[in-house]
């Protein structure tokens, strides 16, 4: 579990992100948001909603290992994870809020990709998230061992991160959605393959 003060300032990162982003009469895409709202079985929606979940165990990861090492390169590419995922979540929660829309899927998710994902029981939701006893072992980790876990699970959760991401700038109706999905696969990318270099500098393979 994320330690007390870690998850307050989560909480307190989406709040100030939902602020931001939710304007009094309009919608991110422009018009009024009585027409222009997407549907509740959208793409925008659909990737709003599991992409904020994806987003939160991102969050929580880096969190965790900020806690579990004194490397500096992994602190502070955990700081850039934690500010920039938090600051993305908060913005779409608050599309969903001005769309009128539920923030939870009634549905299994990833159905707005074209395919549901089966409940394993083992924590992961979607692809790329890590388990339960992944989470343990990330906790239970310090030092290089943290490390080199933590660029692990992230690498595997940033490339399912950034399928996602593709389907959605591809495929989603509104501006805000096309053109915050694409600039999630740019930063994921780029981070992806700054992991691949913090690995190869520890002898590990991701």
């Amino acid at each position: 579990m994320v330690i007390a003060g870690a998850g307050v300032l989560l909480v307190a990162l989406g709040l100030v992100a939902l602020m931001v982003v939710r304007p009094s009469s309009a919608s991110p895409s422009g018009g009024s948001s009585s027409l222009s709202a997407p549907a509740e079985d959208s793409v925008d929606a659909g990737f709003a909603r599991d992409m904020a979940i994806h987003h939160q165990q991102a969050v929580e990861m880096s969190f965790i290992v900020r806690d579990r090492t004194d490397d500096e390169d992994v602190r502070r590419l955990a700081y850039d994870i934690i500010n920039t995922q938090a600051n993305q979540r908060g913005m779409m929660l608050g599309w969903l809020e001005v769309w009128g829309l539920p923030k939870s899927a009634a549905g299994p998710p990833m159905e707005w990709m074209g395919h549901t994902v089966a409940p394993t029981g083992d924590g992961a939701l979607m692809p790329g998230m890590a388990t339960d006893a992944e989470l343990a072992a990330l906790t239970a980790a310090k030092g290089e061992k943290a490390e080199v876990l933590f660029l692990r699970l992230m690498t595997v959760h940033h490339r399912a991160g950034a399928d996602m991401a593709r389907a959605a700038a591809d495929t989603a109706r509104t501006d805000a959605i096309r053109d915050l999905a694409a600039g999630m696969v740019r930063g994921q990318r780029s981070e992806m393959g700054l992991m691949a270099d913090m690995l190869e500098e520890r002898g590990a393979k991701p």
